[in-house]
């Protein structure tokens, strides 16, 4: 509990229960989240990747994000990432077996458009936000969504990743953060569908945007 509340999903415009079938008046500003990590006394460890894009490889994805969670102990860590089963968010069904408390930060967009969150994520942050990450068109400054991510990460895990991914990786680094980076490929399939999609060329490239920083 936190502030009387179950702790199912809170945002930033409003609690909600999960999957939004209720939403109560109660407003949760940025402090209280900030406010909900600091309460639980634990490591935050963040992974970044991925997400609707996916992995080409997904089981080395997740035998690497093993072998690094291998590294805390679930009774002092968190595991936070972006809400959704996808792409890094696969991760969490590593966490939860392991006995880690999971977290997920994710844009007021993915409750707008329905996004499911993961059945392994315990609470939820919906940041109200009119992008879903990265840096805010025209300027160097996260977004909100993308700055609730890192500021109340400890140790934040790349394992390939866009150009949201890139750009958490580095403002991380800009604040000090303890930041791990692991070079993985997005599932090529996706990539072409996306360009033609697009009408944009195939892809020949699927190392990510996150890799560039490193």
């Amino acid at each position: 509990m936190f502030r009387g509340l179950p702790l199912s999903v809170w945002c930033l415009c409003g609690w909600c229960e999960a999957g939004g079938q209720t939403n109560a008046s109660e407003t949760v500003t940025p402090d209280q989240i900030a406010a909900f990590f600091k309460s639980t006394h634990k490591t935050v460890v963040t992974f970044l990747g991925y997400s609707d894009a996916g992995y080409e490889d997904e089981a080395s994805m997740l035998r690497e994000a093993e072998r690094v969670l291998s590294e805390f102990d679930p009774q002092t860590t968190i595991v936070n990432i972006g809400a959704t089963p996808v792409g890094i968010g696969a991760v969490y069904e590593i966490a939860k077996r392991k006995g880690f408390l999971t977290t997920g930060i994710v844009s007021t967009l993915a409750r707008r458009n329905g996004v499911k969150v993961s059945p392994d994520v315990d609470h939820v942050f919906y940041v109200e936000d009119e992008s879903w990450g990265g840096l805010r068109a025209g300027t160097q400054e996260l977004s909100p969504t993308s700055k609730a991510m890192i500021e109340n990460s400890d140790v934040v895990i790349g394992i390939g990743g866009g150009e949201v991914a890139r750009d958490e990786l580095a403002g991380a680094r800009r604040l000090g953060k303890q930041v791990r980076f692991f070079p993985a490929e997005m599932n090529h399939r996706k990539a072409r569908a996306s360009a033609r999609e697009k009408n944009l060329p195939e892809p020949t490239d699927f190392r990510g945007a996150a890799g560039s920083i490193f």
